[in-house]
């Protein structure tokens, strides 16, 4: 059946996933409202499918997981025309979706007249290639890692992103190349190429499938060595880090939970913030000043989905390694979202695949301000969340609501880390003391004749340094000299006070304990 629709809509050139053009066809050059040429062409129409399989069930409702595969649409600039949805207990071994719903499919897409159609789960090589034989030649079928790649490869914009979304685009087209190419015949050689090579043609006769392919596997090699190289970058900065016990916090959570939003807000980074998934691809560090007078790293890192392609996940193994660095993780949610718990567990997922899963984790249940407070159920969700997450702090990053808590909990969290010493310190190690008041924590400082005595805490991995100079507990409260059971009560309170959990409002906390701690 002829698509009255497509014929009317203006001829552009096309170029598909391997870059090849699309024949008979030329550029038209158009003009926008200042009157300028543009070579844009028009925005291309998607029909996306949607497939629940009962053998294996999702995070999200197929009706959900459509909506979120919606907005990936439009983030890679399509316009969504139309949507197909079918249930199956496993998918068809060589269209995905049954014989039945395939000519619905046809159908829809003619009436449409849509360019590409875009499968909410994964295709194999052989599904693309059925489904793009029987909707015709002109019909892109891809999948949601493909569109998924695509939206990775727009806002890569550091030379690390864009390497690491060419190696995952590569990896992932590889087995695909065939459709490329299907138009090109074997040159015949001779007695290896077969008995009908003439003369002039006899020889290791092969097709440009092959040496498409040759040269892709040549391209990922060396994609891979300069991933390599970037590991030894990152691993050489880590441990010059090490060396300067900075904590690190890093920023993750679902693709759009605001976590651009929230660094902006604590550290006026600059960093780009839209409503939209994966605004923001290059991961961003900034230094921070936390309540108590130390400074930690915030490192804001990819957004995670469900369903995070694989390649992706190897790809960007290298960024997100410094989440395994972190020595704390901040999970943004959306708790506006209506799948916010769904989003969680696949945030979860991912941090386990990464091997982090047992980080400790300060939860910033951000968009209250989208909340409708009056509303019993939103102010029960908000309640059920705050007593169920780890470390929960119900923020705004936009207008700033609960910053303060969020800070101030991180704070409580990384000073539970640290370990508590005492120690004296030679005069001839003034180094040594600042270090203690730089990275740690003073709860307690005096001078004496040998040097100066410093009690308090401080990170794991700066206390080795001071073990030359650990001092024992004294025996007794006279050993402490005048005024001392009054000092070790006052620490005593300290101590209990600073230990307890850190969903307290900032009304609760006292103001002399925060004073002392700054000192």
């Amino acid at each position: 059946m002829p698509n009255k629709y497509r014929k009317n809509r203006p001829s552009i050139t096309q170029v598909d996933d391997y870059g090849s053009r699309s024949s008979g066809e030329r550029a038209r050059l158009q003009r926008d409202a200042s009157g300028l040429l543009s070579t844009e062409g028009p925005q291309e129409l998607a029909v996306l499918v949607g497939v629940e399989l009962t053998s294996k069930p999702s995070l999200l409702r197929m009706e959900d997981s459509l909506a979120e595969l919606r907005l990936l649409a439009q983030t890679a600039g399509l316009k969504v025309v139309g949507q197909l949805t079918q249930r199956l207990d496993h998918p068809h071994p060589a269209t995905f979706i049954g014989k039945g719903k395939l000519e619905e499919l046809k159908s829809l897409v003619q009436e449409t007249g849509a360019d590409v159609v875009v499968f909410d789960e994964e295709l194999s090589p052989r599904q693309q290639r059925e489904l793009e034989k029987a909707l015709g030649e002109e019909v892109k079928v891809i999948d949601r890692t493909a569109l998924i790649l695509d939206i990775f490869a727009r806002h890569a914009r550091t030379r690390e992103g864009a390497v690491q979304v060419e190696l995952a685009q590569y990896e992932y087209r590889l087995p695909r190349l065939t459709r490329a190419w299907t138009h090109l015949a074997r040159q015949a050689g001779g007695r290896a190429g077969g008995a009908t090579g003439g003369v002039g043609v006899r020889g290791p006769g092969e097709t440009q499938l092959e040496v498409d392919r040759r040269e892709i596997r040549r391209r990922i090699a060396h994609l891979k060595q300069e991933l390599a190289e970037i590991h030894k970058h990152r691993e050489q900065y880590r441990q010059r880090r090490r060396r300067n016990p900075v904590p690190v916090i890093a920023l993750v959570g679902y693709t759009n939970a605001g976590k651009s939003t929230l660094l902006n807000a604590i550290s006026d980074a600059q960093v780009v913030a839209e409503d939209q998934l994966f605004a923001t691809l290059d991961p961003t560090t900034r230094r921070v000043a936390l309540p108590s007078g130390r400074e930690a790293l915030f490192t804001d890192t990819v957004g995670f989905i469900q369903k995070l392609p694989t390649a992706l996940v190897a790809a960007f193994r290298a960024t997100l390694e410094e989440i395994n660095e972190a020595d704390l993780l901040l999970h943004v949610v959306d708790i506006s979202h209506n799948n916010s718990d769904e989003q969680v567990a696949a945030v979860e997922e991912v941090l386990e695949e990464l091997g982090a899963g047992n980080k400790p984790v300060v939860t910033a249940l951000n968009k209250i301000d989208r909340l409708d407070r009056s509303d019993p159920q939103a102010r029960r969700k908000l309640e059920e969340a705050l007593a169920n997450y780890p470390n929960p702090v119900a923020i705004s990053a936009l207008t700033g609501e609960g910053m303060d808590d969020l800070l101030r909990t991180i704070d409580d969290v990384l000073r539970k880390q640290m370990v508590p010493i005492r120690v004296l310190i030679p005069y001839s190690q003034g180094e040594l003391v600042s270090q203690f008041h730089q990275y740690g924590q003073v709860t307690r400082e005096e001078h004496t004749p040998e040097g100066t005595l410093l009690e308090g805490r401080v990170p794991v991995v700066l206390a080795g340094r001071f073990a030359d100079y650990w001092q024992e507990e004294p025996s007794s409260q006279k050993e402490r000299g005048p005024g001392s059971a009054q000092e070790q009560d006052e620490q005593a309170r300290t101590d209990e006070s600073a230990d307890k959990s850190v969903n307290e409002s900032a009304d609760e906390i006292d103001p002399e304990q925060t004073d002392h701690a700054q000192e």
